[in-house]
């Protein structure tokens, strides 16, 4: 007798009991289905819930913004909230742009130091370990679509969950991404209370796409496999995929077929699914005309060297600063990397904040993970931010180094943490008020502190509409712009129909109301810049109005919102609950409603009272 699998999964979920034949059904099932990996129950989380129903976005704390008079300053983003409703937000803001992420999450050792639905976790509790798995397991596979090409993850951890972690992070990332686990020396000294053996030790686990870290990371180099080219060294068989997997994304520029020794490759996985090259065809022709690319069964790798790399502004070989920067067992072997030298560098912002948080991390840990980069200008992300050192730690290395490198940190205000010490520390850091400040007169540093808020999840016009006022803040983090002009060709503008932001270097329109297109339109053709100016426009589907922008297109790069929005986040939000709302069916009619649109006269000064006259608010 055959069983349906839903069904049995339902009765499962369901706690109904199942007849003996359902038993055996179900075991023949899992015996046929049965793989290496984690296996854990999951535990939903109460902000799960509320993320099911509403949006996170992210809103300025503009009396707590720090800046400086350096035009060039980075701007350094701290957000307050939850890191799960945090991590959604940034998946539309920063989706592929982080190049690190560093995290020292909970360890989770029972000890109070991790809280679950507003509860600690104690060793008593059943469910210790799945809870703590469904919590990483959530925010790890969105920080996933956070990273870079090229980029890396470094998560600190004990022996409480290093095992669970190592496999959860195999799952995520790809074990063929897995680079090493460090082991790092805790504390010099034996604990007086430990009789047998005293752990003194944690890890620090690290995961890359980048195969620069990978070269400046000490391995162990078999000589037989050496070879030497025309180009340069490298080990046989050390290559890279230039296919992107699902996780990345789909590019339309990246889709499309290649020529390479009289053979056309495609972009297509080993499950026969077609998705996108991680290069241009540009930098693929590239490549080619260099010798680097190898032909591996039915699509094409990247050729790595020891001593050259190929280059991605230039898409020329250049030769690499250094084959080996640092040793594993450096973290073991030098005491600037223990707990206690980062205690120590807190306390000498103040005793208070020492008070309020203990064994943060060294700032020589996360200045060393960052010069395994050559780039001094990455984006840098720690969503479980604690007392503020990874910012810290960048500003330093960018005052020592020249760097550029921009900082986010994420941290929840559980006992006042984000307000008083994670912001107070940096902010201290910034405005040279500790012992660190005389490598800290240039560059400058400006940080904006954000709050993460929520608008309702229905799609109606009303809440279409309360989305896209509400998501400007996400648009500047976006675009990293953050000056708002008030007015646009001269002509002042109403801030309920669109807002302008310009810094000299970039340029961004938010256009609210699409009744107001064509006058907007005509105050772009004035302008004189060079470039073009990115325009968000209001929009009921995914049309931007290009017919109401014909006139200024070589000007202006056109974005339909909240649709862009909405497709970002539908990637890593939970399943929405389900509403029948009085307004759905306008919504549902997208069509309708761009063709009604199209059709309403260009000058629309009447309808919506404006007024082009000089000083005059549109």
């Amino acid at each position: 007798m055959a069983y349906n699998k839903n069904e049995l999964v339902r009765k499962i979920q369901s706690l109904q009991e199942l007849s003996n034949e359902e038993k055996s059904a179900l075991l023949e099932l899992l015996r046929t289905h049965k793989k290496y990996g984690l296996v854990w129950e999951d535990k939903p989380e109460e902000v799960e819930e509320r993320l099911r129903s509403e949006l996170p976005v992210l809103k300025e704390v503009k009396e707590r913004a720090i800046i400086s008079d350096d035009p060039d300053a980075p701007n350094h983003i701290l957000i307050e909230g939850d890191n799960l409703e945090a991590l959604v937000a940034l998946t539309y803001t920063h989706a592929g742009k982080i190049d690190v992420i560093y995290i020292d999450p909970p360890y989770n050792t029972g000890n109070k130091d991790f809280i679950y639905n507003d509860s600690y976790v104690d060793r008593e509790d059943g469910y210790r370990h799945s809870k703590w798995l469904s919590f990483m397991d959530k925010r790890l596979k969105i920080a996933k679509t956070l990273l870079s090409e090229d980029g890396t993850i470094f998560i600190s951890i004990d022996d409480n969950e290093q095992a669970q972690l190592k496999l959860l992070c195999d799952e995520v990332f790809g074990i063929e991404y897995y680079v090493t686990s460090i082991p790092r020396i805790t504390k010099l000294q034996r604990s007086a209370q430990e009789k047998h053996m005293d752990i003194s030790h944690d890890y620090l686990l690290c995961y890359s796409h980048s195969e620069d870290f990978a070269h400046n990371i000490a391995r162990e180099i078999d000589e037989s496999r050496v070879r030497k080219d025309a180009i340069g060294t490298y080990i046989e068989g050390d290559t890279k995929a230039i296919l992107a997997d699902k996780s990345k994304g789909y590019s339309a520029g990246g889709d499309y077929d290649f020529e390479y020794n009289g053979r056309v490759y495609s972009p297509v996985d080993r499950n026969g699914v077609r998705n996108r090259w991680l290069w241009t065809r540009e930098r693929m022709e590239a490549a080619a005309k260099l010798g680097i690319l190898v032909e591996t069964g039915s699509s094409l790798r990247m050729q790595l060297y020891l001593d050259k790399k190929f280059d991605d502004k230039t898409n020329k070989m250049v030769p690499r600063s250094s084959n080996l920067i640092f040793h594993t067992s450096d973290l073991m072997s030098d005491s600037k990397f223990t707990n206690s030298t980062g205690s120590a560098e807190l306390r000498s912002v103040e005793d208070a904040l020492f008070r309020k948080f203990n064994n943060p991390k060294p700032l020589s840990l996360i200045k060393t993970l960052l010069t395994f980069y050559e780039d001094k200008n990455i984006n840098v992300l720690d969503f479980f931010a604690g007392s503020g050192t990874t910012l810290h730690a960048i500003m330093l290395q960018n005052a020592e180094d020249g760097g550029n490198r921009t900082g986010i940190l994420v941290s929840n205000n559980e006992n006042s943490i984000c307000e008083e010490v994670t912001y107070i520390r940096n902010k201290l850091v910034i405005l040279g008020q500790l012992n660190t400040a005389s490598l800290l007169s240039k560059p400058g540093n400006n940080l904006r502190y954000f709050k993460t808020c929520f608008v309702g999840r229905d799609r109606s016009s009303k809440g279409m509409r309360e989305l896209m006022y509400a998501s400007t803040e996400l648009l500047c983090i976006k675009n990293n712009l953050y000056t708002e002009v008030q007015e646009l060709s001269g002509k002042k503008l109403n801030e309920n129909i669109a807002r302008y932001f310009d810094d000299d270097k970039k340029r961004m329109l938010v256009v609210y109301r699409e009744e107001a297109i064509p006058a907007i339109a005509e105050l772009i053709a004035m302008m004189d810049y060079p470039g073009k100016m990115m325009v968000y426009v209001f929009s009921p589907s995914n049309y931007p109005y290009e017919e109401d922008f014909v006139d200024v297109l070589d000007k202006v790069e056109l974005c339909a919102l909240p649709a862009a929005i909405y497709n970002a986040y539908r990637k890593v939000l939970p399943k929405k609950k389900i509403v029948k709302l009085p307004e759905a069916e306008e919504v549902d009619k997208p069509a309708a409603e761009v063709a009604s649109i199209q059709e309403r006269p260009s000058n629309v000064d009447g309808q919506l009272n404006l007024n082009f006259g000089e000083g005059k608010a549109l």
